[in-house]
């Protein structure tokens, strides 16, 4: 195959494989239309491949890349934005914007009213740079960037955030053309070798420059800031890839053939050590070979002289069986009299055992018959003495009581004694009311009025009557007052 048509397959791979993240990193709608004006080109009979530098596939169809709504009508509308979206919201003859911010809905007249919607969220770009390096050899260098947002109030009046269908689109371009641009200054300075096995100088002189050009210069002397108002989140290397297949080839030769030539004198160290390997088996193969015939040999003759040992053993072990036979035949003849003799004599010491028992229990019985006339004696006289202890407490008892009714009778006399006529008097006033409430209820009351001699007449048997009751409550006080007298006498005697 010659150099011109030499095809480099791992660079087609990377390319490809950089267009499908390009696709995925794209809006959906974006993307969409991309693979259908993609389709339809090949369609159209153009040969597939990696775009041109600074070609866009991306078609032209109605919308806008942030899904914000306008509701409304006429000139009462309202813009509803998401909220991971910047919003620019200006209004003829005002300087400023009314509504700068992420995230905000706003009221929109479309007659004097104009909005940018543009997205908050992280860009990535993706960056095929062909470069030559100090050799003066074709490489591509493949990088991404990714970015943000972050000075709305700057980023809005020097970018171009206009295109309704992908706002970042022109932003992304121009941020891939100083990408570029830088990685093909850098690679120009540096070597094949280098380029290819250190990428940190390629991402740092990369980082420096979007970040003078994106965020820009913080140390203004008037305090304005000098950049884009972008802020640069990261910068990678992905691949480095020789474009031509000839010189990536022999850029892999010399590691290719210094490990053909590891491999090769590998496998002759194998083919080396295989011979040695088998000559040793086979020698060792014969020795153990003539070895186990010398070992056969001398097995047989241990087996011989084992043989002969055994038939002479077996000899001897049977005779001595023989004569262990009648000594034991000797010695159980002479167990079996010894047994015989051993069992009359343990029968006769069963008999004088069972003997003695009886003797015993006849001896037991007759020291319980004298216990149990000892101990019935016993419970006789302690019988006895319970009944006599009995009585005792009776008697002890009856004499407590028949003094308790003395003492009680001494006590009744002594109060009868105590009282006298006026506390006879005292005590029927005190139930005079008891009385009184259980008299019968009077039918009629007469009133008496005592002005003559009249009616004293009339009231002399009443008069009479309380004088009788008088004169026997004293004659009753008289007569027990004596009485007591005696009976306290007699009680002291």
């Amino acid at each position: 195959m010659s150099q011109s048509n030499a095809h480099n397959e791992y660079l087609d791979q990377v390319i490809e494989q950089q267009q499908k993240i390009d696709m995925e990193l794209r809006p959906k709608k974006v993307a969409q239309r991309q693979m259908a004006a993609t389709a339809s080109t090949t369609e159209m009979g153009a040969a597939p491949g990696r775009p041109r530098h600074g070609q866009e596939a991306i078609g032209v169809a109605p919308g806008h890349g942030v899904d914000y709504r306008i509701t409304g009508f006429w000139r009462w509308r309202t813009v509803v934005v998401p909220p991971n979206a910047y919003v620019v919201h200006t209004r003829r003859g005002k300087e400023k914007p009314l509504h700068l911010g992420i995230g905000m809905s706003f009221p929109y007249n479309p007659f004097t009213d104009a909005f940018l919607v543009i997205p908050a969220a992280m860009q990535t770009i993706i960056i095929n740079a062909n470069c030559i390096c100090a050799e003066r050899q074709g490489v591509l260098v493949q990088a991404y960037v990714q970015w943000i947002v972050h000075d709305l109030e700057t980023a809005y009046r020097r970018l171009d955030f206009s295109d309704p269908e992908d706002p970042m689109r022109v932003v992304n371009v121009q941020l891939r053309e100083q990408a570029e641009a830088a990685i093909k200054d850098k690679v120009a300075t540096m070597g094949i070798d280098e380029v290819l096995s250190d990428k940190q100088p390629i991402i740092e002189e990369l980082t420096l420059r979007l970040r003078s050009v994106a965020e820009g210069n913080r140390d203004v002397p008037d305090g304005r800031p000098s950049g884009l108002g972008l802020k640069i989140v990261t910068v990678q290397i992905k691949e480095a890839v020789v474009s031509s297949t000839t010189l990536w080839e022999n850029l892999q030769k010399p590691f290719r053939v210094q490990r053909e030539q590891v491999a090769r004198l590998a496998e002759l160290e194998k083919e080396r050590l295989i011979g040695a390997r088998q000559l040793q088996d086979r020698r060792d193969r014969e020795q153990a070979e003539l070895q186990t015939a010398a070992v056969i040999e001398q097995l047989r003759a241990e087996q011989e002289r084992e043989r002969w040992s055994r038939e002479t053993q077996e000899k001897q072990r049977r005779q001595k069986l023989e004569q262990e036979a009648l000594r034991v035949a000797e010695r159980e003849r002479a167990d079996t009299a010894i047994a015989q003799r051993e069992q009359e004599l343990r029968q006769a010491l069963e008999a004088l055992a069972l003997e003695r028992r009886r003797i015993d229990g006849e001896l037991s019985a007759a020291e319980l018959r004298r216990a149990g006339q000892a101990s019935g004696q016993e419970l006789q006289r302690q019988a006895r003495q319970g009944e006599l202890d009995l009585d005792d407490m009776a008697a002890a008892a009856e004499l407590e009581r028949e003094r308790r009714r003395v003492e009680a009778f001494r006590l009744r006399r002594a109060v009868e004694n105590d009282l006298s006529a006026a506390h006879l008097h005292e005590l029927l006033l005190q139930h005079l009311p008891e009385i009184a409430s259980a008299l019968p209820a009077p039918r009629e009351l007469r009133a008496l009025s005592i002005t003559g001699d009249e009616s004293a007449a009339a009231l002399r048997p009443l008069l009479g009557l309380f004088a009788g009751i008088a004169e026997l409550l004293e004659g009753n006080g008289r007569g027990r007052a004596p009485a007591a007298a005696n009976e306290t006498g007699a009680s002291g005697d």
